[in-house]
């Protein structure tokens, strides 16, 4: 019981991290989608042209509801986006909507990071929304640890090793393809003229927030892995004694 004490702790930054990740991204694309951007581009319009201009033609682009839920699709070959992106004519919504792109081209050019992380998990916005469910799955596992027997237990310390493994693993691979994507949709807006270089660190700023969130997934899923290991160490150890 004492070492779970510890454990939370330790988490406790780390949510805290996670929460302010959050509200980050959401306050700060909401700063920036009331700053009109000069070329009066919808994240639509933006996302038409970017892809046009690098020989794309085969990626529609669509609406889908909600506040950031923006994502490329691969398999059905579009690119959504958000309400609050596709027709807004701000420095936010051209700066999501270039970095959906970012991902489009990554697959195009056979970026490696994005091939490895795409076979794991197609949807790319996927990641920064982990947080929230592996903070979930970890309290549900770990009291039900602490309130069944030892051989129940060994399952459960067994399926969050493989859980969170596997989440670690995604996130890790998820962090450079964010990151490029990012990169990518600076340079691309820059270039096509959607964005002035007086504009450009406003969209830096939220592509930047929203890259926090998938860092913060990762922190904490990492964490609940490294939990359910030592607590399998703690087991093996006590079967040898």
């Amino acid at each position: 019981m004492y070492s779970y004490f510890l454990f939370l702790l330790i988490l406790i930054p780390f949510l805290a991290l996670s929460t302010w990740a959050s509200v980050r991204v959401n306050t700060t694309y909401a700063a920036f989608d009331r700053v009109p951007n000069r070329s009066n581009m919808t994240g639509y319009d933006a996302a038409v042209r970017l892809m046009q201009r690098r020989g794309v033609h085969d990626i529609s682009v669509g609406r889908v509801s909600g506040r950031l839920s923006d994502h490329y699709n691969p398999t059905k070959k579009i690119v959504n986006l958000s309400q609050s992106t596709y027709g807004s004519a701000s420095v936010a919504a051209v700066a999501v909507a270039a970095h959906e792109v970012g991902h489009v081209m990554q697959k195009k050019s056979g970026y490696i990071p994005y091939k490895i992380r795409n076979i794991l998990v197609p949807v790319t916005n996927i990641g920064s929304r982990l947080a929230l469910p592996v903070i979930l799955v970890g309290i549900i596992l770990d009291f039900t640890l602490l309130s069944v027997s030892v051989p129940v237990g060994q399952y459960l310390v067994y399926i969050g090793i493989g859980l969170y493994g596997l989440s670690t693993l995604f996130m890790l691979a998820t962090l450079p393809v964010e990151f490029n994507a990012s990169r990518r949709a600076r340079k691309m807006l820059l270039e096509d003229g959607i964005l002035t270089e007086e504009e450009l660190p406003g969209a830096k700023k939220v592509l930047s927030a929203a890259a926090l969130t998938y860092v913060a997934s990762l922190l904490i899923s990492l964490i609940y892995f490294l939990r359910f290991a030592l607590v399998f160490a703690s087991m093996v150890g006590r079967n040898r004694e």
